[in-house]
């Protein structure tokens, strides 16, 4: 019996399409709780589908997590996309961290069992683009006179991956979050960089 996996060329089935969905949301809780070290058996399980459902999608459990990575990303890439559209008065990009920083502190991210467990995935173009879409914000932030003008992409994605990475290990509650929050916000302001 040979293996089929999705021609990634060709639109899916309805009903493949379905699959590939609920494994992906399945996929996202198992290793949330258990690691990487959760078994595909059990991503399957929770979907209600094959095991073998699960390979024809993701050969391996390296292709499933860079599966839910770009998904990941690509909401985050989204997320601040909508931000720049909607926050002309340069909020946008406060909007964006806070939120993002929220999320890595209620839901254990897969970015944090990947770097934690040394699987190694690849994904620079979806990195590229979500680092253009925090630009975007952080240029319109700039301009509304937000941001100091001496903030730079780099100073603003260190920032933004210390602190969800903080958020994520150290348990934050919502009031610890806010006032981080705050002490970093005043440091972007304008008068406060050097």
């Amino acid at each position: 019996m040979t293996s089929r996996t999705a021609d990634p060329g060709r639109p899916l089935r309805a009903d493949a399409q379905r699959n590939r969905v609920r494994i992906l949301a399945a996929a996202e809780e198992v290793f949330a709780e258990h690691g990487v070290a959760a078994s595909t058996e059990e991503v399957a399980a929770r979907a209600g589908v094959a095991i073998g459902t699960v390979f024809r999608h993701f050969p391996t459990k390296n292709d499933l997590l860079a599966a839910i990575m770009k998904g990941v990303l690509a909401g985050l890439v989204e997320q601040a996309a909508t931000l720049g559209g909607d926050n002309r008065d340069g909020t946008g990009l406060f909007t964006f961290f806070a939120q993002t920083v929220e999320q890595a502190a209620t839901k254990k991210a897969v970015a944090d069992l990947l770097a934690r467990t040394g699987v190694e995935i690849q994904l620079p173009e979806v990195l590229d683009v979500l680092g253009e879409a925090v630009h975007g914000l952080l240029r319109q932030a700039r301009a509304a006179g937000t941001v100091d003008r001496q903030v730079r992409l780099p100073e603003v994605m260190a920032l933004l991956a210390s602190t969800c990475q903080g958020a994520l290990h150290g348990g934050w509650d919502a009031e610890l979050r806010e006032r981080t929050l705050a002490i970093i916000f005043a440091g972007l302001r304008p008068g406060a960089a050097r």
